[in-house]
């Protein structure tokens, strides 16, 4: 069976840090480019960050540039997002999609498999 699960959400106070994981089981990410998404209620989903194939490129949005940083480590079937200096707007489910990418970029559109996400509560 193909999946993607997240990982490593959680509830954190502003300023705090996290690492979300997005592994692969049942195919190999090598040959795909990853994305890490958002979508807070009542809110289009929003494309976080992602990452190409060989982790050469990645792209993050303008609200969370500076803060949060995305990797990916293929030995381990696993790509990575740090969230530091965490905000209460950054409260929302967070899904992870993998992209069999034949470019050299990532891009947020055209995913072929996603996680079931996991939940990012930034609160005091």
């Amino acid at each position: 069976q193909l999946q993607l699960v997240e990982s490593g959400g959680g509830l954190v106070q502003p300023g705090g840090s996290l690492r979300l994981s997005c592994a692969a089981s049942g195919f190999t990410l090598d040959y795909y480019a990853i994305g890490w998404f958002r979508q807070a209620p009542g809110k289009e989903r929003e494309g976080v960050s992602c990452i190409s194939r060989s982790g050469g490129s990645t792209n993050y949005a303008d609200s969370v540039k500076g803060r949060f940083t995305i990797s990916r480590d293929n030995a381990k079937n696993t790509v990575y997002l740090q969230m530091n200096t965490l905000k209460p707007e950054d409260t929302t489910i967070y899904y992870c999609a993998a992209d069999r990418a034949v470019s050299s970029r990532c891009y947020y559109h055209g995913m072929d498999y996603w996680g079931k996400g996991t939940l990012v509560t930034v609160s005091s």
